[in-house]
């Protein structure tokens, strides 16, 4: 006869405590709503009882009407999808060279000495000084404005990495140098693993500085996306589509972020981390 799989006994006081984290965590998540309704409920009410302008502040009603103005006219997901995939093409490519290079100078602590103020210096710098360089070099389209989101997310995940990485020392690394293991296995075998917390941290930041790499280069060359949107919105004094581009840009940049959470959940699992 098979064994039964036993079910781990809980003492009623460890069932009280986490009936009790339960209920906070369903406090926490109906109290995000709340707040979230409230704030729009505000804003309708400010706007209809003219506390505020509605053509400057707009309105959760004009909002929706602008964008469905915008799905009836066939431009919604046009828009949406363009700014999307320089998006997520630029946070892939500046994760995985930002990656790549944070394992090279965690290689050679010499280059990375050697790079250091070069990197602090290229973190510093105002990534939009680079746009009419970068329209130049890669021309006046979706290039230039994956290249502008690249480079803003490319030097936030290098640092992040290597960070990330140099704090990973002590007795693991020590004992495995002891039993001969070479460089490439100390950093499989400890480094990485030990790292992934980290990586993770730094792609949550990539996410969001992919989404401002983005915006920015559509603000200096675009005919289509969310930040065309909002430059065009802005230069004929049509400020609901100016809000409403804002708020699906908020709603895009927060499912992408919980993607990447989501992610790392099932990778932390996965590892036992």
């Amino acid at each position: 006869m098979s064994e039964e799989k036993k079910v781990p006994a809980y003492s009623q006081e460890h069932r009280a405590y986490l009936n009790s984290l339960r209920r906070k965590d369903r406090f926490v998540t109906a109290m995000r709503y709340l707040l979230l309704v409230a704030c729009l409920l505000i804003w309708e009410v400010a706007a209809r009882l003219n506390w505020i302008d509605p053509f400057i502040g707009s309105s959760p009603a004009r909002l929706t009407a602008a964008i469905l103005r915008l799905y009836q006219s066939g431009e919604l997901w046009l828009h949406i999808g363009i700014t999307l995939y320089e998006t997520v093409v630029g946070f892939l490519l500046g994760t995985l060279l930002g990656t790549l290079v944070a394992i090279l100078l965690w290689w050679s602590p010499t280059l990375s000495r050697i790079l250091d103020p070069y990197l602090v210096i290229l973190n510093a710098l105002p990534k939009i000084a680079l746009g009419p360089i970068l329209i130049v070099w890669f021309g006046a389209g979706v290039e230039s404005i994956i290249v502008m989101g690249l480079l803003i997310s490319l030097v936030v995940t290098i640092m992040s990495v290597l960070a990330g990485f140099n704090a990973i020392t002590g007795e693991k690394q020590l004992l495995m140098r002891t039993l001969g293991a070479s460089k490439l296995q100390i950093f499989t075998m400890v480094v990485l693993p030990a790292s992934v917390p980290t990586i993770m941290n730094a792609l949550k930041i990539s996410v969001g500085m992919s989404w401002v790499g983005v915006i920015v280069g559509e603000y200096l060359v675009s005919k289509a996306g969310l930040g065309y949107l909002i430059v065009y919105g802005g230069q004929v004094f049509n400020l609901d589509l100016v809000m409403a581009s804002i708020v699906i840009l908020c709603l895009l940049a927060a499912i992408m972020y919980y993607a990447v959470a989501y992610l790392e959940k099932g990778i932390c699992q996965r590892m036992g981390i």
